[in-house]
């Protein structure tokens, strides 16, 4: 008999996600499996096909090999397919399938048991978000930060027991750190709720941190900012994170920068920009203009004759530095031609005049309404 397709097998599309294929098959596992259905006796070999299915389309490999040559890419019989890839006598294998699903459902109480209840625990990442100025990203600094956090307890070198006592094994689960449960067919260990996967309790808390072996307290601390970082940039402190647990290792501390809004300028990666507005009479005569750099300085910058809104004149080597060298951006001068406003009657009428004047100085207005001219009379014919 002929194989069903793979993804009508699982019941979805084959352009499916990893996640979809996932969920699919938890689906059809639970469904057909031999214990649930005793007295079907199809429920077995259709548990099979739903193995064999989700062991080949959870692999990206396999995926593509079958995508293109179906089931014969991993017939045993014939020569091996695509990337090598041939199927395990008797079909796929269940294990390696079913464990996903499994390690979905119970994995949090199954980990907890294979741990082993003394194994010393990392202690956690810490978190710490820093808004530094635009000057400060391009020069880098010295900043001092201040870390809410736990320490290991000075009193009882972080052991949690008062004068040097001895923790005591845990009644609940002599001293394993996880409890058995029979559910169904499953039998799962669980942490144990007496001593929380210790295995140890603690008879006599330390009076300073009450047993937890850490006490709250800031850090003060010294990072290095490099010149050239930007919003999103992660600087990782090893070891400054939260203490471990059982005489784990401390985790470690991560900076993310924010680099604040600038009043004049703004950043593209290392190019700077900045927009510089200009009298119209500078426009149509040219001219210098004195414009700032970030770095505090000033510059002369010669604007051409008849410049119009929107042009840009670069200043090479004026941006941000590289984040981890490499030379520097461009600075970008926007130029913005101000209309003027709050006429005198004077300056009303000169401009009248030049209007009167004026012969083809507005190249680009005389171009544009020739076009809409043009388009006019097209539409009337």
């Amino acid at each position: 008999m002929a194989k069903r397709d793979y993804y009508e097998v699982l019941g979805v599309k084959r352009g499916a996600s990893e996640a979809e294929l996932k969920k699919a098959y938890r689906k059809k596992a639970m469904e057909l499996h031999p214990d649930r259905n005793k007295d079907d006796p199809t429920a077995e070999a259709r548990f099979k096909e739903v193995n064999e299915a989700y062991d080949i389309l959870k692999d990206p490999q396999k995926r593509a090999a079958y995508d293109q040559f179906g089931h014969a890419a991993f017939d045993g019989s014939a020569a091996a397919g695509p990337g090598g890839f041939r199927s395990h006598p008797g079909g796929a294998d269940f294990s390696s399938a079913f464990s996903d699903v499994f390690d979905d459902l119970f994995g949090d109480f199954m980990r907890g048991g294979r741990r082993g209840a003394n194994r010393a625990v990392r202690g956690s990442d810490l978190r710490y978000n820093l808004t530094i100025s635009l000057e400060e990203a391009m020069t880098g600094k010295q900043a001092t930060i201040t870390i809410p956090g736990t320490v290991i307890c000075d009193s009882c070198h972080g052991s949690g027991a008062a004068d040097g006592a001895e923790p005591a094994t845990c009644p609940t689960c002599s001293g394993h750190g996880k409890v058995r449960a029979q559910q169904g067919f499953f039998t799962i260990e669980r942490t144990c709720p007496t001593c929380g996967g210790r295995g140890q309790i603690i008879k006599d808390p330390c009076r300073v941190c009450g047993g937890t072996g850490r006490v709250q307290r800031e850090r003060t601390l010294n990072v290095n900012i490099p010149p050239g970082v930007e919003t999103g940039t992660r600087i990782r402190l090893a070891g400054e994170g939260e203490p471990g647990r059982r005489g784990g290792p401390p985790g470690d501390l991560y900076i993310f920068i924010q680099v604040a809004q600038h009043p004049i300028f703004e950043r593209e990666g290392q190019d700077l920009y900045c927009r510089i507005p200009i009298s119209m009479t500078t426009a149509a005569l040219g001219g210098e203009i004195e414009v700032p750099t970030l770095d505090g300085g000033r510059t002369r910058v010669r604007v051409p004759e008849g410049v119009q809104s929107g042009k840009q004149l670069r200043l090479r080597g004026k941006g941000m530095p590289a984040l981890r060298g490499g030379g520097r951006g461009d600075l970008y001068l926007e130029i913005a031609v101000e209309t003027p406003v709050n006429l005198t009657p004077r300056q009303k009428e000169l401009l009248r005049e030049f209007e009167a004047a004026g012969k083809d100085n507005n190249p680009a207005q005389s171009d544009f309404f020739s076009k809409v001219k043009r388009f006019w009379d097209g539409m009337t014919q």
